[in-house]
């Protein structure tokens, strides 16, 4: 297994490995730790089954079920299905899926470690992919903030919702999702994490506040709250930060969800075809009773 940096802020790529096979114990610590260094990985070359991509990814932590069970792959409830394509009338699955800028599961008790995604079918016009994914490195955002930001807001918890990025797409022009039921919307109440989350996988801080699901500063009248999450957010979407993955036929993707944020671009058209599948890895072995925080920091099996 080779480990090649791309260029930039963020990016790895991981050659010479099958993921189809199990893992050996030292390729799993491998992978850990250049997840935490690099962010994002991208695996090359794959032939995988459903269960596949399941086994490699129940490696690394437990894999989330939706309780609204939309879009989920036939006899596998942990891979949901990321498509814009028909068939009989019947789409295959979400098809706006990650289309702004958030970090997923920020809006659970058990947050998500990482993104595990499968694209078999990638978007082309005149020869160049289309749908990147793109991803901001959350470390890096944390070292250039300002000192009396990071003072202010060192002993601060941020309140995530996930209604505010379900409502959020549902108001864009053509969408399709419908509104939350009520035991959906029980399912995720709002819940609070630490502005600056200690990493589990690199012992360093980041910031913890992204656009999609952070509502509120606790214990800041809400002016001041809303004030500085929108300087935060602002600060984070500096180019500076910026990775823009192009998707190969075959790949897999793996990022980091606890130092990164991300956004699909949609840029491609109803005729482009995209059909990925992804599993959800959570980060239920990286934290303590205490959950954001008590961070469990990594070490590697020797």
């Amino acid at each position: 297994m080779k480990i090649i940096p791309m260029p930039g802020t963020l990016g790895a790529r991981v050659q010479e490995i099958d993921l189809s096979l199990p893992l050996m114990g030292a390729q799993t610590d491998a992978l850990l730790l250049a997840l935490g260094r690099y962010g994002v990985l991208e695996f090359p070359n794959q032939s995988l089954t459903t269960a596949q991509l399941k086994n490699f990814s129940q490696e690394f932590g437990s894999l989330y079920i939706s309780p609204g069970g939309r879009a989920q792959a036939p006899g596998f409830p942990e891979v949901m299905i990321l498509s814009n394509m028909v068939v009989n009338g019947q789409p295959l699955g979400l098809k706006d899926a990650g289309q702004s800028w958030h970090t997923d599961m920020s809006y659970a008790p058990v947050i998500a470690l990482a993104n595990i995604l499968y694209g078999t079918t990638i978007p082309h016009r005149d020869g160049k992919p289309l749908g990147d994914t793109q991803f901001r490195n959350m470390h890096a955002v944390y070292e250039d903030l300002p000192e009396d930001l990071k003072q202010r807001l060192a002993d601060k918890t941020i309140t995530h919702d996930f209604n505010k990025f379900w409502d959020m797409m549902r108001a864009r022009p053509g969408s399709t999702r419908p509104p939350l039921s009520e035991t959906e919307r029980k399912a995720r109440p709002p819940v609070s994490h630490p502005a600056f989350l200690t990493h589990p996988l690199t012992g360093r801080k980041v910031l913890y506040a992204n656009p999609g699901y952070a509502i509120a500063i606790n214990g800041l009248p809400k002016a001041q709250s809303d004030a500085i999450l929108e300087q935060l957010f602002e600060l984070q979407l500096q180019d500076k930060y910026l990775y823009s993955h192009k998707w190969s036929q075959d790949s897999v993707l793996m990022w980091d969800n606890i130092g990164t944020t991300h956004n699909a671009v949609a840029d491609y058209g109803p005729d482009e075809h995209r059909y990925m599948q992804r599993c959800q890895v959570m980060a239920d072995r990286l934290f303590g009773p205490g959950g954001t925080q008590e961070p469990i920091i990594f070490h590697a099996r020797t």
